[in-house]
């Protein structure tokens, strides 16, 4: 608001027949290991604050009223609500960059955020995850959680080379037995959890490495590129969004779980390089990529309706309805698109 009335009064200052104020400048993503100290400490407590604060939803009665108790849970039952609407189909990419974005616009309008949303560069770290800073006990979000054995008898395999599946036991989110209240998969009963991880490193090289991520910005279109990028169901072929999602949760972890995957605030990182990587491969072509939208409208039926521009997206009671064409633009501030922000670095073609 000061910015526009600023703009306003060096309009009327320059005696202006006809003025239009200075857009607002994109606020600029940067990569979790480029951030100094300060500023990684201030995306974190803005987190912590985010998980503290009350919800927008009226109260529930725990325990047996659903588990929508803090601001942060707003967007966790939003996710779980539309998991089956918003994965495997051609709005995937979209939802999910809005979904991102009204996190970031809620870390900095209700918390007080001053930066962007960061972005975890998993290629950097695809060797050996574990090592990655995004996991560091004092500067990041904490590691891995004890060894828990699988279940033999549980209809879904384990991860393949998970590593753990317990309760974080360092980092800012340590020791925190209700930090996470809905879950597992669609529950919304409330239910008091830690945060859990299963790392499984082997798993993730294999999809997270930067051959993964050049296959995928190889793409020639929008569907053979949003296919790539969500791969199948199967860990076999799980592409970038499953090797991080597994990669970190595992099993027993909540980044695991296609449906409380955000519980982990780990998500809200792995989803902004992938949308870093769908704006890397929009601007390969600019503007014809910005309408190259196609895909299934109903998970995994190829039958149904193409998505289109028109496509309607919504984060609940977070953000304000929108439609795909709105969100395929990022750095469109002020000109006519809802996104507001860019990158400080893309990946290209080698």
């Amino acid at each position: 608001m000061v910015g526009g009335i600023k703009s306003l009064m060096i309009c009327a200052s320059a005696a202006l027949a006809a003025c239009t104020p200075t857009p607002p400048t994109p606020i600029v993503r940067k990569e979790w290991r480029t951030l100094t100290t300060s500023e990684k400490a201030e995306y974190i407590n803005a987190v912590k604050c985010i998980l503290a604060k009350p919800a927008l939803t009226p109260e529930s009665s725990p325990p047996t009223g659903h588990g929508v108790i803090s601001r942060y849970d707003n967007l966790v039952y939003t996710h779980i609500q539309q998991t089956m609407q918003v994965h495997y189909v051609g709005h995937f990419l979209a939802w999910h960059r809005l979904f991102t974005a009204t996190y970031e616009k809620m870390l900095r309008n209700e918390c007080g955020y001053t930066g962007a949303q960061p972005y975890w560069d998993w290629t950097l770290d695809a060797a050996d995850i574990t090592a990655s800073p995004v996991f560091d006990p004092v500067t990041g979000f904490g590691g891995n959680g004890p060894w828990v054995p699988s279940d033999p008898t549980s209809w879904m395999p384990p991860v393949p080379g998970r590593t753990g599946g317990g309760c974080v036991v360092d980092g800012p989110f340590a020791g925190i037995n209700d930090l996470v209240h809905l879950g597992p998969e669609s529950s919304l009963v409330y239910n008091p959890q830690c945060l859990k991880r299963d790392l499984a490193p082997s798993f993730a090289s294999m999809y997270l490495g930067m051959n993964q991520t050049q296959l995928t910005l190889s793409q020639p279109d929008f569907g053979w590129f949003n296919a790539v990028v969500e791969g199948s169901p199967s860990f076999d072929a799980s592409g970038v969004h499953g090797g991080g999602h597994f990669g970190v949760g595992g099993t027993f972890g909540q980044m695991g779980d296609l449906y409380t995957s955000p519980a982990d605030p780990i998500f809200h990182l792995h989803h902004a390089n992938l949308d870093r990587l769908w704006w890397s491969w929009q601007s390969l072509n600019l503007p014809a990529r910005l309408s190259d939208i196609s895909g299934p409208s109903i998970i995994m039926d190829p039958t149904s309706p193409n998505v289109t521009l028109a496509h309607p997206l919504s984060v609940g009671v977070s953000g304000v309805d929108t439609t795909v064409g709105d969100v395929m633009k990022i750095d469109a501030c002020g000109t006519g698109g809802s996104m507001c922000y860019t990158y400080d670095s893309l990946y290209t073609l080698l």
